[in-house]
């Protein structure tokens, strides 16, 4: 009778044992951090799965982290600036989510030098990090809009990351394939200093990514690199995208005191 009674209550423990575990695991992932990734095309092209053979980095970052830990969401998408992001509610909607020990990792840059108002993008940014404006007429959703300097957007993700307890990391934008006096041109002296400059002032980590890609394309040399490049020289295919992921990676690794190197696998 003894033994009868625990054979019948084995299926009921193993049952309880499987609930405690499924718990724990549901548990567990709804704690995990978020890495969110925002930017433009060379962070996602498309819809992120190689349309047209064209990549951004954005898309092999998620096999570069250890998932059953930390969540990964690319909400890069091409065509946007620092400043239509925003304007468009894409970062409004990630902020509905972002929480206290997520990370935000930010690259634009490669739209914010078109026209302020122009009919067929009106996405720019002022130049610069400083405070200046301008009043315009937005043809493009119709509405009156005041435009901002490229650091003024690059400031708000970072403080709008940092008020929800996140932790924002800012990379200077990826090169493009353009050589001048047979060295890769980069971003020295435009946003890829802006972007350290406000990413410096504002307490935020950074990546110098247009150099770390940029001193990878200089070793590698003209004639390679532009095998990353099918149809021009901003967005890169897979093997161009590939390495500019590793360079992202590089630069989680190098950067003191930021957890989200504890993540990777």
């Amino acid at each position: 009778m003894h033994n009868n009674n625990k054979r019948r209550l084995l299926p009921a423990v193993m049952a309880i044992a499987a609930f405690i575990l499924v718990s724990s695991f549901v548990l567990i992932q709804a704690n995990r951090p978020t890495l969110y990734i925002i930017g433009d095309s060379t962070v996602k092209n498309g819809s992120g799965k190689g349309d047209s053979k064209l990549w951004g980095w954005g898309s092999f970052m998620a096999d570069r982290f250890d998932t059953t830990r930390i969540a990964v969401q690319n909400h890069a998408i091409g065509g946007r600036s620092s400043r239509t992001f925003i304007t468009e509610g894409r970062w409004d909607k990630i902020l509905e989510t972002l929480k206290r020990g997520d990370f935000v990792i930010m690259q634009f840059g490669h739209n914010d030098s078109g026209p302020l108002d122009d009919t067929a993008r009106a996405r720019g940014t002022i130049k610069g990090i400083g405070e200046d404006s301008s009043a315009i007429y937005n043809p493009i959703r119709k509405v009156n809009e005041v435009v901002h300097t490229y650091g003024w957007y690059m400031r708000k993700y970072i403080n709008d990351a940092k008020a929800k307890g996140a932790i924002p990391i800012v990379c200077s934008p990826v090169p493009r394939n353009i050589y001048k006096n047979g060295k890769t041109e980069r971003a020295n002296g435009s946003y890829g200093t802006w972007a350290q400059e406000v990413a410096t002032a504002g307490k935020a980590f950074f990546i110098p990514l247009n150099d770390y890609i940029a001193d990878r394309y200089d070793a590698l040399g003209a004639d390679s690199v532009k095998n990353f490049f099918p149809g021009d020289h901003t967005h890169p295919n897979r093997e161009g995208s590939t390495l500019n992921a590793d360079m992202v990676v590089k630069g989680i690794k190098e950067l003191k005191k930021c957890d989200l190197k504890n993540y990777l696998k």
